[in-house]
């Protein structure tokens, strides 16, 4: 035991490997990349041990500093990205919550309006109401090429 412990006394970037390896084993269960971070950290000590800094202090200096640069700076941009969704609604499902102006009458069965630069066809999401040309409407829903629209300003 005695030489194993010599031995890794002289590769002591051999430690920081199995380090950054048990981190990297333990994000795999957390998922929040703290722990992700950490192993980058260790692997930065490991690279000083590897080139040959003797000096542990130092190895841990450069270890600590880039993991608090991974937390401070790389983890956020990592989790921004993580959180934008798969299903980031695009085409005619993302016109659904904005706001057009009606060019033409918009009832039950007909109408036209003005959504995203472009001119849909529309009918009123009631089934009732009848929205005069010029009035703000909210898109409640698309329907193939229609937008089933309510009065965004009721009077």
């Amino acid at each position: 035991m005695q030489d194993f412990l010599d031995w890794l006394g002289d590769h002591e970037w051999v430690a920081w490997l199995g380090l950054a390896f048990v981190l990297g084993i333990v994000e795999t269960t957390t998922l929040d990349l703290i722990f992700l971070m950490l192993a980058g950290g260790a692997l930065a000590g490991a690279l000083t041990a590897a080139v040959g800094v003797d000096a542990l202090w130092l190895q841990l200096l450069v270890a600590v500093v880039v993991s608090v640069g991974l937390l401070g700076f790389v983890r956020p941009v990592a989790k921004r990205h993580m959180r934008t969704s798969a299903s980031t609604r695009t085409g005619a499902a993302a016109l659904v919550g904005r706001r057009g102006v009606v060019v033409e009458t918009v009832d039950s069965e007909r109408g036209l309006i003005k959504l995203a630069g472009e001119i849909w066809t529309a009918r009123s999401y009631d089934g009732t109401s009848v929205i005069e040309a010029g009035r703000d409407v909210d898109v409640i829903e698309i329907q193939g090429a229609t937008a089933l629209v309510f009065d965004a300003d009721p009077r």
